[in-house]
Order: C-alpha cells, then sequence, then structure tokens
C-alpha cells in the first residue's frame, strides 16, 4: 500500500471538518466556545502541554481533541459529549479529566484535564 501524501490527508481533515458542520449551525444558541486543556502523560515530567482553543459561530464544530502522547496512536479526546450537555442544560462552565491508554501498554497512559466555557447568546 502506498502512504497518503500530505495534500490527501490535508483534504480529508477538511473534508471530516466540513461534514461536522458549524458551530452555528449544530448549536445557535452558542456566541463562543473556550476549551482549556492541560495534557498529562505519566513519568517525571507529567505535564506535556498547556492547550486553549476558542470557537466561535463560524468555526468548525469539531470538539474532538487530538493526544499529544507519543504512545497514542489514532486517538484522542472528545468533548463533543460534554459541549452537548452543557448546550441541553445551559451550563456555562464545566470541567473534569479523560484518561487515554494508548496502543502501547509499556509507554503508559495520557490525560487530559478539560475546563470548558461557553457564551451564549443574549434572549
Amino acid at each position: 500500500m502506498r502512504k497518503q501524501s500530505y495534500r490527501e490527508k490535508l483534504n480529508l481533515k477538511r473534508a471530516a471538518f466540513a461534514a461536522l458542520g458549524l458551530v452555528s449551525e449544530r448549536y445557535a444558541e452558542i456566541s463562543a466556545i473556550e476549551f482549556e486543556m492541560t495534557y498529562y502523560r505519566r513519568g517525571f515530567n507529567q505535564v506535556l502541554m498547556k492547550r486553549t482553543l476558542s470557537l466561535t459561530p463560524s468555526d468548525y464544530a469539531g470538539f474532538h481533541m487530538k493526544c499529544m502522547h507519543e504512545g497514542c496512536v489514532n486517538g484522542g479526546y472528545d468533548l463533543a459529549p460534554v459541549t452537548a450537555a452543557m448546550v441541553k442544560t445551559r451550563r456555562k462552565k464545566t470541567s473534569g479529566k479523560f484518561f487515554y491508554h494508548g496502543t502501547n501498554d509499556s509507554v503508559g497512559h495520557a490525560s487530559i484535564a478539560y475546563v470548558v466555557k461557553i457564551r451564549y447568546c443574549k434572549a
């Protein structure tokens, strides 16, 4: 099998995001979403990375965050159910933690601590 070129991978990624739709299409009542994430790994230096992602209604509704640990292959963290539950109950802020065990048990596991903040449109 031949490997996909960078351009082919990029086109597939763009098509996947387009299929998700826009934040305004999925959640018309949202004016902004902010994801604050801290990626952790097992070992001495546990904090791998801190990341903040801000989405507006004109952004794609891609709430799947890739795992940044080297032991994670095709893994990640899906914050779509968290976001959907927040919108359903009109919560403005929530936090939690996800664990991912990867495909290589000798490497260990990674985790992510998240805070999701949603601003709603004024009625």
